[in-house]
């Protein structure tokens, strides 16, 4: 092989590892430096919703689909959850961001929990299209979906 084809094919999945890294910091795992969302993801890593909604509405960045993800799954998650007002901030995150893998998990999840599961395999088909790679989105949703479904059968 050439060695000006393996150097490409050497920066291009170097390119894809970075973009990987970003999508992946951009959604609940560590906060980058100067993240305007730091101190909402560490407040859902605590799982202190009321806190983590607030702070999300302090920091109104509707813009974002990162932001519109964080408070979908708060929203989700919280107690009691609020599925409609979710769903509107995933969708939202979606509008502006179509292959946010975060927001295509959580929708389907939710989806999942409000027995919609010909919508959680669209996202789990969205995802599949949306992962260079195998990802983490892509893996739990698929166990999700295989886990409602067995759930289902053995309720028959």
């Amino acid at each position: 092989m050439p060695e000006t084809v393996l150097r490409n094919r050497l920066a291009l999945l170097a390119a894809a590892g970075l973009l990987a890294a970003n999508a992946w910091a951009a959604d609940l795992g560590a906060p980058a430096a100067n993240d305007p969302l730091a101190a909402a993801r560490t407040q859902i890593a605590q799982k202190r919703w009321p806190e983590a909604i607030a702070e999300l509405k302090r920091v109104d960045a509707t813009a974002s689909a990162d932001w519109h993800n964080l408070m979908g799954y708060s929203l989700r998650k919280s107690q009691p959850p609020d599925y409609a007002a979710a769903e509107r901030h995933y969708d939202e995150a979606l509008r502006i961001a179509p292959q946010h893998r975060g927001a295509l998990e959580y929708s389907g999840e939710l989806y999942l929990l409000t027995g919609r599961l010909d919508r959680a395999e669209g996202r789990l088909a969205a995802l599949d299209k949306a992962c260079f790679l195998p990802c983490e989105e892509y893996t739990d949703l698929k166990k999700a979906v295989a886990q409602y479904k067995a759930e289902a059968a053995a309720k028959r």
